[in-house]
């Protein structure tokens, strides 16, 4: 107990010089927490969805996963089950009730202005009939269900969202032609909705616009008489069709579901962990900072325990007591705050589109567990190396004069083993820059990053001598004595130095390392463009829906192309000549698309790989199985017949666009494919007639904008839209790095704050012999700035670093060109400077108003 009142004492003396810890710990934890209860949240959301939407058992095509699931997405049309199974299925035995279902979501809705009204965070549009089923899952909040072919019924979210009222014209475009129809009713959803748009019509409507006929349905959904369990329906069921359907319970069906989301959950979540996990490895550089001061300035006070009788090892534990103390009162505040964070990003995504509802807000006992455990186990291990010290402190060498401790240099063993790691470190980077294996270069890359961080790291001490040396010359001596004042200062202890430019070196190394890619992935994918694609234009789906055959034909149709080249996609399995079978997707495209995409050839010409009865394989996949041109493939099409296609090229797969595709004939498909069967078209390119560039532009522009779910690109426009978005994505990465960035910056103002506090009487007596406040004060921000300055020189060399290897590996993916952006990384670099003013504000302010006389006076 008296181990405990004296780490609480100790803590409660210097709660002021621990707080910034703890908010380092607070943040962290937050962040773990507010991921944790987000994805808790979102997973309540679909789990809600999914169960009330479910009947007791559902019937579908076979290879349907899901009852949200389009089989049919390449031909743009629902999988469909004959009207006649519905009364089958209802005179089965056990069965109360069944009713067939229409749904598709390969349509997109538009307003009278043709707006989309489809969300834009990657929901899907559903479009359906109106039953009984429906009430499930929504009510009628206004007007009436539809009752003839001009009716549809809105959901509640997508009307309030874009402005929709009962009586506006909606037009639904669907492979099968455009229709529109009146809005009779408004449906507001039970649970929530995630975002999706969805719209209802009767039933004979929607089986002849959606599925091409009336009398098809794309799914029965049962009710099981009382008495009559689910999986026993399912069997009397299974036994009733002859296994020729899917058959799924309730809760398969709600499975399903949750499989189909769990991916981008899961992405989504890890990902947040990651970048809150870099939040905590800079945290441990501010707890270890923090802690190895307060144990150097309480020097003469654990000397005065040892003096009357506490052992090293009481002292070590007064220390990691403290560490408890400090890891338990951060973290459960980061729990609560991470709750406040989980909202936040709830209101964040509704306000996007995607959306939440705090009526769903899910804390499981499990979030405060994981964030309490993690933010005082950390702590604790941050302080431990600290503690340990204050336990070696004997009684006589801690009765001298108060102060730090005497050895401040960097040591020579931990130099020799920072180099050997960084050396270590560099050796991997360039062996994966050189590596001609993915998975290989892949391990290490990994490894070079981790060893070059944590060399860094351990021989930051040894570097921080002549960097700060450096940045001193070019930075603070025009400052005159304040300037080499500031620059002894940050060199009077190499390793605190060390560690503090350490922790905003890993976030700016993180963004240099990124950017580096990022950039080049622009630059690579930009000329590869100039270099591969012949077509002037290119008009695809940001969401991957077909092209409807009216969208086509309105391209085919514009005046001033000189052609317009189909692509398509077709599920094929294609059996080699060694016996192995692959399931691939064969490219169908027309002959000029040869010149459209200019494909290099290992072997062949690409033009003959659309000739009767010929295809082309890609050049990984030739050398994996020896095929070679000549040789006959066995291709099996999806829905149609088994074939056998003469390879008549190899393309090589040192490409980023199409690479490893698989070509073969629109012709040669559709001879093998029934005609319900050919996928519809998911890119078109266009060719303008020499000198009709603009005209065939401004036309194909106005032609396709009744149909707004495409996009059409010149070249120009294409490459733009990537470096827009690889933009946003590195935007994203900026934004999750800046927590770090911002625990790094909380580290400085600790630093310098424990160090004006240990300097206390150094700063009375430098103002008793003439320094002034504006001096002192202008000598800590500088101090601050030489500090930021050197951990940014250091993560933006790491970074470089890291960002060129990975581009060297990339490359093996078509990723060609390194382009490092200089403008980012001298922003940051100056940036860097701006946070290091910030930092020094409220430690220079202290400073500025101390008492010279109690300054001199304090021991």
């Amino acid at each position: 107990m008296s181990v405990l009142r004296t780490s609480l004492r100790n803590v409660l003396a210097h709660k002021g010089r621990m707080a910034l810890s703890a908010v380092a710990v607070l943040l962290s934890v937050a962040f773990v927490s507010g991921t944790l209860v987000f994805t808790d949240t979102m997973n309540t959301t679909f789990d809600k969805l999914f169960a009330m939407g479910a009947s007791d058992v559902t019937v579908s095509p076979e290879g349907a996963a899901t009852e949200d699931d389009d089989s049919g997405p390449a031909t743009g049309r629902p999988e469909a089950l004959p009207a006649s199974l519905v009364e089958q299925v209802a005179a089965a035995p056990g069965v109360r009730s069944a009713q067939g279902v229409v749904e598709s979501m390969s349509v997109t809705v538009v307003d009278s202005r043709n707006k989309n009204m489809g969300s834009t965070t990657g929901a899907p549009t559903i479009a359906g009939n109106w039953s009984d089923n429906e009430l499930r899952s929504f009510e009628i909040a206004s007007g009436h269900a539809p009752r003839g072919p001009t009716d549809v019924l809105v959901d509640a979210d997508t009307a309030e969202k874009h402005g929709l009222a009962i009586g506006d014209e909606l037009r639904t475009i669907a492979v099968t032609g455009d229709f529109t129809a009146r809005i009779s009713g408004i449906a507001a959803f039970k649970v929530t909705n995630p975002g999706a748009a969805v719209v209802w019509f009767d039933t004979a409507t929607a089986q002849k616009q959606l599925l091409g006929a009336e009398g098809l349905f794309t799914k029965v959904t049962v009710d099981a008489e009382d008495g009559t369990g689910q999986r026993e329906l399912k069997r009397e069921l299974t036994a009733e069709l002859g296994g020729k359907y899917q058959v799924q319970t309730e809760e398969e069906v709600a499975d399903a579901g949750r499989q189909d989301v769990a991916g981008f959950l899961d992405v989504m979540k890890y990902a947040m962990l990651g970048f809150a996990g870099i939040a905590l490895l800079v945290g441990v550089f501010l707890i270890v900072n923090t802690f190895s001061m307060l144990v150097a300035q309480r020097t003469r006070e654990i000397g005065l325990m040892r003096a009357i009788g506490a052992g090293r090892s009481q002292v070590n534990r007064s220390v990691l007591l403290e560490a408890v103390l400090l890891g338990a009162f951060g973290s459960v505040l980061g729990v609560a705050a991470g709750v406040g964070l989980a909202v936040g990003l709830m209101e964040l995504m509704s306000a996007v589109g995607m959306e939440l509802s705090t009526g769903d807000l899910t804390v499981r006992w499990t979030t405060p567990v994981v964030g309490l455990v993690l933010g005082v186990v950390v702590t604790v291990v941050a302080a431990y190396v600290p503690a340990r010290r204050a336990g070696r402190i004997s009684p006589m060498a801690a009765l001298r004069d108060a102060g730090t401790p005497a050895d401040r240099r960097a040591g020579r063993v931990r130099g020799a083993l920072g180099l050997l790691l960084t050396a270590g470190g560099a050796a991997a980077l360039l062996a994966a820059a050189r590596s001609t294996d993915a998975a290989g270069g892949s391990l290490f890359l990994g490894l070079g990053v981790v060893l070059t961080l944590v060399g860094f790291v351990v021989v930051g001490p040894l570097l921080a001598g002549g960097v700060v040396r450096v940045l001193g010359a070019v930075v603070l001596r025009v400052f005159g004595p304040v300037g080499r004042l500031a620059e002894r200062n940050a060199l009077r202890n190499p390793r605190r130095t060390g560690a503090t430019g350490a922790a905003l070196m890993i976030g700016l190394a993180l963004v240099a390392g990124l950017a580096v890619v990022g950039s080049s992935m622009v630059a690579s994918a930009t000329d590869e463009l100039d270099r591969t694609v012949g077509a002037d234009f290119i008009v695809m789906s940001p969401t991957g829906q077909p092209i409807v055959p009216q969208a086509e034909r309105a391209m085919k149709e514009t005046a001033g192309l000189d052609h317009v080249t189909e692509y398509r996609i077709v599920d094929t399995v294609l059996t080699a000549p060694d016996g192995s079978r692959t399931k691939e997707g064969l490219v169908a495209a027309d002959p000029t698309y040869a010149g459209d995409l200019r494909r290099e050839t290992v072997s062949g010409t690409l033009a003959d790989a659309y000739g009767e009865g010929a295809m082309s394989v890609g050049s990984l996949y030739a050398d994996e199985h020896g095929i070679k041109v000549g040789d006959s493939l066995t291709v099996a099409f999806q829905g149609g017949e088994t074939t056998r296609l003469k390879v008549a090229a190899i393309t090589s797969d040192d490409a980023a666009v199409d690479k490893g595709a698989a070509y073969t004939s629109i012709a040669t498909a559709a001879k093998h494919l029934p005609a319900e069967k050919m996928p519809k078209n998911v890119i078109l390119f266009g060719k303008a007639t020499d000198g009709q560039e603009a005209a065939a532009y401004s036309a194909l522009k106005k032609a396709f904008a009744t149909y707004p779910q495409y996009d059409v690109r010149d070249q120009t426009d294409y490459k733009k839209n990537l470096e827009d978005q690889v933009g946003q994505l590195l935007n994203i990465v900026y934004g999750l790095l800046a927590l770090a960035i911002i625990v790094a910056v909380l580290g400085v103002v600790n630093t310098l704050a424990l160090s004006v506090v240990e300097r206390t009487r150094e700063i009375g007596l430098m103002r008793a012999i003439g320094l002034s406040r504006r001096q002192l004060r202008r000598m800590i921000r500088l101090e601050s700035v030489v500090i930021a300055l050197f951990g940014a020189l250091l993560g933006l060399g790491l970074g470089l670093g890291w960002g060129a290897a990975a581009q060297k590996l990339l490359a093996l993916e078509g990723l060609k060109v390194l382009e490092i952006p200089w403008p980012t990384i001298g922003a940051v670099f100056v940036g860097s400077a701006f946070v290091g003013l910030i930092a020094a504000l409220v430690p220079a302010f202290r400073a500025g108003r101390m008492n010279v006389l109690n300054a001199i006076a304090t021991e």
